[in-house]
């Protein structure tokens, strides 16, 4: 055939399949056909991104390296940084019903400086009942969760030098999954193709479950095989992330040099809200009667410990609640570690000092930090409560009233009045009812102590007998650091003392052994080999006696704050010695509790004999314990220089953190240190509102349509627990998730240990009779 035939035949072919190929083209996606779907549309177009250092405003920099395997940042460099949350300007909101009912539903209406857009977006809201938690668990948390993601990345940016033209931020990307084939788009917070690595900022110490699956595709896609990803996460890591990140490392594999591919980096940096510049001082502003003397309404104290504190829901069922709310809308991720992140049984006050700042005193917690949030995380008003009446009761008391007696011969020798008339009080006399319980405890001669106590006591014919003792608890030397205008309280540790006791009150079957002078002494050896650090363990660790642990170090903080009274504010002086505790009175439920209630308690268990154990012979062997708590005098011994720069060498710059933020506490693996400043104190006078036609927002933008903080024009940066991502399923429709708008973008001397001296006020008395068990006996 010839050439040119050949060629009009290819063109013929040619031409009739491009017919063929349009006319299917039309068929399917041209105009509608009987039975057939449209095509969907064409999937958005993925961002560009940015340069880092362009989008978060950083220069001069010099482009600076990852880390080639998972890293932690030195604590030397551990740090803070602000960032405006402008919801805390209404921190102290506490609106009454009436105020409620009349802001309505429309928030829209109202400026964001005016008080009622909150209200109405309250009562538009169905999630929530209570106003206060709503404002705090929820509002708050809002309006701070985008400008605290980007003021952790900028400062990534800047001092992991994430600069030059080769890093991008929020560039997005399709992840697939080569399992699924599902499609995922993935916004990164930093990339770069030049070094193939991808960075994902984290501002808290989770990643964001929305975009797990987008990840695990990129760990299993071998178009990314020549890629590393680093997580940089601002706290610890919770138990959630630490699963996450190694199943993405045992996903993703290592590099050509053995490394794995999946790195994280702890970068402990502790965020610190701010209200937005002028309104510092404004009339919502929140103050709080935690360690100050302020009334709590226009002057009082502020800080993180009184954040967290107020936070914590009362009891195991409402945070439960709350978490599983929180979990529902997406939110929980936005709340700090106060709720559900941190132990408050082991709540304690571990600093008090002259601010520097000027005004009033700054003092500051600690407490355990936890990974289950079911598991704790309730109780912080109760025990803040405690610690902070407690202090000002040790203040405005004489300390030779800090004592308790429970003695049967001294019904009317309990307690003092004033002091009964307070928390503290009414747990040191509880104290010391469970200390005889306690002691019985460790008696028992089915247990291995026990039975070797008994054994070592003197005989009475098989039986054995010992002399009747007080026994009480008092301090042991506290160890602190008074530097700088404050005190560190470093150690609070308590002691059992004992010496002979007799009581004229009879026990079932009256007195015991007449024993000589060297058996009173053998005795007394005796239940302080085997019984007395048995039972000081556990008033020095256990659960029951923490409350009294609590009230203790309260009580060394006072006791710092009296000897140095003429340094302290005018409002503490005025309260030292003053005998005037009606301010901080027994608190619910225990308002009707009396120490005449305690001691009746006890009475009827030293003369019914509610403490016995049957002996190998058959007989009984009653324990009675006479005592009480004795906190009249309290003995220090300030740590020298050296040691505490040695021991404690971070601490000082932790308190100071701890005043604003919570900050992981270097010195104590686990635990975490939050407090406050007393001189709180808010400006008089309540805006009038702007009508929606004439209002001009502040830098606070408008809602949007899902509720979820509305992102900046240009590229957003990443959000305080997540990036949002493209596939993000849109949250609840405001106002019924509750989502808030967004925002805008010379050392004191050393203290010289004093001897603690018992004053008549405890022991322990044990009795026994013989009873036989059979009749006639």
């Amino acid at each position: 055939m010839k050439p040119a035939r050949i060629a009009r035949r290819w063109r013929a072919l040619r031409n009739s399949l491009l017919a063929l190929a349009c006319a299917t083209v039309i068929t399917i996606t041209g105009q509608p056909v009987g039975g057939v779907a449209e095509a969907a549309p064409a999937p958005p177009k993925l961002k560009p991104g940015k340069r880092c250092d362009e989008m978060y405003g950083v220069k001069n920099v010099p482009t600076g390296g990852l880390p080639q395997g998972d890293a932690s940042r030195a604590v030397d460099r551990w740090d803070t940084y602000d960032y405006t949350n402008p919801g805390l300007q209404f921190d102290g909101l506490n609106p009454t019903r009436a105020e409620l009912d009349a802001a309505g539903t429309d928030y829209k209406k109202y400026d964001h400086s005016d008080p009622r857009r909150i209200y109405a977006r309250f009562n538009a809201q169905r999630r929530w009942t209570s106003f206060r938690d709503y404002l705090s668990k929820v509002y708050i948390p809002n309006q701070g969760y985008d400008a605290r993601g980007k003021a952790f990345m900028a400062k990534v940016v800047r001092e992991m030098g994430l600069t030059g033209p080769d890093w991008i931020c929020e560039k997005e990307f399709n992840f697939v999954d080569p399992d699924t084939g599902e499609r995922h788009v993935r916004r990164l917070d930093a990339y770069n193709k030049r070094s193939r690595e991808i960075v994902e900022v984290k501002s808290n110490g989770s990643p964001d479950g929305r975009e797990k699956p987008a990840d695990r595709a990129w760990a299993k896609h071998q178009g990314w095989r020549s890629y590393k990803y680093t997580y940089v996460f601002a706290e610890n890591q919770t138990r959630d992330a630490k699963n996450f990140m190694k199943e993405l490392k045992d996903t993703a594999g290592k590099d050509a040099l053995g490394r794995d591919r999946v790195r994280t980096y702890d970068y402990q940096s502790h965020h610190k809200g701010v209200p937005p510049k002028g309104t510092e001082n404004g009339p919502y502003r929140a103050n709080s009667t935690t360690m100050s003397p302020g009334n709590g309404a226009s002057t009082g104290s502020r800080g993180s410990g009184n954040q967290v504190i107020n936070q914590s829901p009362p009891n195991p069922r409402t945070l439960k609640e709350q978490l599983d709310r929180l979990g529902r809308t997406g939110e929980r991720a936005l709340m700090n570690r106060g709720l559900g992140g941190i132990d408050f049984t082991t709540l304690d006050l571990r600093y008090i000092g002259k601010s520097k700042g000027g005004k009033g005193l700054d003092y500051a917690f600690s407490a355990k930090s936890v990974e289950d949030e079911y598991a704790a995380g309730w109780g912080g008003q109760e025990k803040g409560d405690l610690i902070s009446d407690a202090f000002f009761t040790w203040l405005a008391l004489d300390p030779s009233t800090f004592w308790v007696n429970l003695n049967p011969d001294e019904p009317n020798r309990i307690i003092d009045a004033g002091f009964g008339r307070t928390d503290a009080g009414r747990v040191l006399l509880e104290a010391d009812l469970e200390l005889k319980h306690d002691i019985f405890k460790a008696m028992d001669p089915e247990t291995e102590a026990g039975r070797a106590f008994m054994n070592a006591l003197p005989q009475r014919n098989g039986f054995p007998c010992w002399a009747g003792f007080r026994y009480w608890i008092e301090p042991e030397t506290a160890v602190v650091r008074e530097q700088d205008g404050g005190i560190h309280i470093l150690d609070t540790p308590l002691k059992l003392s004992t010496v002979p006791q007799e009581t004229t009150t009879q026990p079932p079957g009256g007195k015991g052994c007449d024993l000589t002078e060297a058996e009173t002494q053998q005795s007394d050896r005796v239940l302080d080999r085997y019984i007395t650090p048995l039972v000081a363990e556990k008033v020095n660790n256990g659960d029951y006696y923490a409350d009294l642990r609590r009230v203790y170090t309260a009580r060394v903080a006072a006791e710092w704050v009296r000897q140095n009274a003429a340094d302290m504010p005018a409002e503490y002086r005025g309260i030292i010695n003053s005998n005037d505790v009606s301010r901080w009175p027994l608190r619910d439920p225990h308002r009707n509790w009396t120490g005449k209630q305690v001691w009746d308690r006890y009475y009827k268990a030293f003369t019914e004999g509610t403490f016995k154990y049957k002996w190998s012979n058959g007989e009984e062997v009653y324990v009675y314990t006479v005592g009480g708590v004795d906190f009249s005098r309290q003995p220090k011994s300030n740590m020298n220089p050296v040691r505490f720069r040695t021991e404690q060498r971070y601490k000082p710059r932790t308190v100071g953190y701890a005043v604003d933020t919570i900050a992981d506490d270097p010195n104590k693996e686990g635990y975490l240190m939050f407090g406050g400043n007393s001189a709180g104190q808010s400006e008089n006078g309540t805006p009038g509102p702007t009508p929606t036609g004439t209002a001009s927002p502040t830098a606070t933008p408008s809602p949007t349509a899902t509720g979820k903080p509305t992102p900046t024009p240009s590229d957003p940066g990443p959000t305080a627990s997540q990036s949002p991502a493209a596939t993000t399923p849109p949250g609840p429709k405001d106002p019924d998730g509750g989502l808030a708008d967004t925002g805008s973008s010379t050392p004191v001397g050393l203290i010289v240990g004093i001897a603690a001296v018992a004053i008549g006020a405890g022991g322990a008395l044990v009795w026994w009779r013989r009873r036989r068990t059979h009749t006639g006996g």
